[in-house]
Formats: C-alpha cells, structure tokens, sequence
C-alpha cells in the first residue's frame, strides 16, 4: 500500500513561504546566530510544529530550533535526529526572494524574469533531463532561491505533519534540529547534544534525487601573516619590501593545474585562497584546504608552507607565519562504524521507488562536525541543485521523495529494532 497516495503534500507551500525570509549568515559577525533574522524563520518554524500538535518545539538563544515527534511503538528505538539549516550563503542575495514555480518543465532553457540574462541552461544542468513533467522552483533572476537549505527545512517540516496526522505508523522517538550558520562554518557551535538526546541523525541537505552521502572532506584555515618592511616610497630603495607584494607572488605560485577547485574533481583536493588585504608593512592571505584524505591535507599545508618559504627567500628583512585551524573531518570516518545509518537509508530511498545513489560530497555539512561530536550524521538529499547562486533550483516531485524518504527512515528503524 503506497502511505502516500492521497496524503496533500505540504513541502511545497511551505518552501515558498520560508524562501521569503531573509536569513542569510554574515561571517564577519561574532555572534551566535550570526545575523538575528534567521530567528524569523526560526519563530514561524516553531510555530508551525506546535500546530502540528508538537508541544515542545523551542527556539533557544543561539538560534536552534528543537523539537519532538513522540514515539508511538512499546519497542527500544534509538532516537533518530532529522536535521537542516536555516541560513542561507553570503555569495548571493537572499532578500526579497521571488520564487517561481514552472509547471510541466520539458527540458527547455529557464529563463530568469527579473534578470533576462539570467539562464538555466539544460546543457550546463543535466539533472534537467531528469525532471520532465515535474515541476521547478527558481528565483525570479536578481537573488538565489534558498532551496538550500530550506528545501530541506520544508521536507522535514512536512514528514512532521505526516506523522504527526498518522499515529497509528510504528516509529521511535525522532528529534527535529534546524540550525543556523551552517553556511559559514558555525552551524553546531552552540548545539546542546545533551538535550538533543539523539543517537544517530541525517541532515537533509544534498542534492540528486535519491542520493546519500556518507563522505565528505576533511577541512582546514589557512592563515598567511606576512610582516614587510615600509619606508617612505622615495626613499624605499634597497629597504622596502612590500607584504603585499610578497603575498601577491605567494598567490601567483599556486598550482593552477592541479591542487585548485577550478581544475579538480572527483576526490581530488585543494589549496584556495579566498581573501587577501593587509599593507606595504603587513598582509594576510586566508586559505580553506580541503581533501577526503586526512594525510593529504596535511600535504597540502607542507607545499603551502613550501610555497611560502621559496618567496620569502627573496625578502631576507620580512617574515611570515603561517596558522592552521581544523575545520572538519571526513564524516565517513565515523559512519563507517555505524553501517546501519547507510544501510537503512537506501532501504529508505528504495522503498520510495528510486535508485540510491551512494556518493562523497565535495564540501561538508553540520553533519561532518555532528559526527566527530559523538551524533553519527549522514547526509540524505534534498532536492537542492545550483546553489549559492542565482540559477538554483529545486524540483516539487524531488521534494515530496525527500519527504518520503524521511518518513520511511523513521518506520525502519522501528522495524529493525
């Protein structure tokens, strides 16, 4: 019997209405969450849960949203957290959001209203072939969407109210956790895992339809200081020795080949500046190092630092040092002890009608970070296409299996317990 076959999917209506919430993270801020606007997605998320009849649905100070799905079995289940985050990327605008919804899509190019230079073209998408007949949300052209990470948002909140409307369904106690600054890095900061109180979770924040990841990279910051020397410029010969020059030459020995995110893919990683400021007397350049491999990244430090030294060599009076901050590691280094979260996962997504698609992520999640917490965190798709950008998009069908495969996960656990 298909459970889902006259149930009103809801995870469109609502993706719409949370798009039109402004919460992008700011990462030059200090606070927790970074930017109080995420707390108005956060306060109508609480709302909406509480009027699902889930009473305990909480927002705290540092912007997390929790709350309860009781369990409706006599079995011992563990307690599976479902996870997104409300924030949406710094690189493109995320206020007044206009999202559309085009009907029928039969491959052809979506062109962008508000910014008719703005197109999704079928040739650079080819997840586009896959959608005919569906239906596609976009923007309007002049911001991104948000489906990432609100379709995700939406198909939680969804499974919520299916279960929630069908009590008579076998499942364990599942926990509800949305979090804010995931996109810049600080997503589970302030997480409380205690009261949480989940053994396992899933973050609903991947892409392709039925895919699910259990790899991601492993990630470290890069700090250059470079300490110049300044003197008067008409005077400067033979004692200047620029910290900006110096930095910029350290950027111009960068691999261009190879060890760089515009010539790598697959599990290949990479050496990337992503800022660079200072003066003739002092200049920092700031690098995110990333690979799946933990003994390669701290290779890409030793020929960055290799990099460093070969320059300095050439400004006897100037100096440098070079800081490294872990970021996160490979989630599968943890889910590999815990075979069951993948496991029933696919069993999941199969149970949905679709292929799974068992894949590593070139970036990470709040997953990553929650499983190297003790919380083991795959990753489970979403839906979410073209990110951070104005061409995102997100399929409605791809959503309603998002939120299948989320209610089917709950019910195997139970049943495997």
């Amino acid at each position: 019997m298909d459970r889902f076959k006259s149930y009103p999917f809801t995870a469109l209506e609502r993706f719409l209405k949370y798009v039109t919430i402004d919460t992008q993270s700011d990462p030059a801020s200090p606070s927790q969450p970074s930017t109080e606007k995420q707390k108005n997605l956060g306060r109508l998320l609480v709302k909406e849960l509480q009027e699902m009849g889930i009473a305990d649905a909480e927002l705290d100070e540092y912007g997390y949203v929790y709350a309860t799905i009781p369990s409706t079995t006599d079995k011992d289940v563990p307690v599976i957290c479902f996870c997104s985050h409300m924030d949406t990327s710094s690189d493109c605008s995320g206020y007044n959001v206009v999202p559309l919804v085009h009907r029928n899509y039969q491959g052809q190019d979506i062109v962008l209203p508000l910014d008719g230079r703005q197109v999704i073209k079928a040739t650079e998408h080819p997840d586009l072939k896959d959608q005919i007949g569906n239906d596609i949300v976009t923007a309007s052209g002049d911001t991104l969407l948000g489906a990432d990470n609100k379709a995700g948002l939406a198909e939680i909140m969804d499974a919520a109210a299916f279960l929630m409307s069908n009590p008579d369904l076998k499942h364990g106690k599942i926990r509800i956790l949305f979090t804010p600054d995931e996109e810049i890095g600080r997503g589970v900061d302030k997480v409380d895992l205690q009261k949480l109180g989940a053994q396992y979770a899933y973050t609903v924040d991947g892409e392709t339809r039925g895919s699910i990841e259990n790899e991601t990279f492993s990630a470290d910051f890069a700090r250059i200081t470079i300490q110049g020397v300044s003197s008067h410029p008409g005077f400067a010969k033979g004692h200047m020795e620029s910290a900006l020059k110096i930095a910029s030459q350290i950027i111009a020995l960068m691999p261009k080949d190879r060890l760089s995110p515009e010539s790598t893919s697959g599990k290949e990683g990479f050496i990337h500046p992503v800022s660079m400021q200072g003066s003739v007397e002092m200049a920092t350049i700031d690098f995110i190092l990333r690979d799946f491999s933990d003994n390669e990244l701290q290779n890409h430090e030793r020929i960055l630092k290799a990099i460093a030294d070969e320059v300095m060599e050439h400004y006897p009076s100037s100096s440098y040092q070079m800081e490294i901050k872990e970021q996160y590691r490979n989630m599968k280094n943890v889910l590999d002890a815990h075979p069951q979260l993948i496991d029933y996962a696919i069993l999941a997504i199969q149970k949905a009608g679709m292929e799974p698609k068992l894949q590593s992520i070139r970036g990470g999640t709040d997953g990553s970070r929650l499983s190297f917490m003790g919380l083991p965190c795959p990753n489970i798709f979403a839906g979410e296409h073209a990110f951070h950008g104005k061409h995102e998009w997100v399929s409605v069908q791809d959503m309603q299996k998002a939120v299948e495969t989320i209610v089917n996960i709950a019910l195997i656990w139970e049943e495997k317990s």
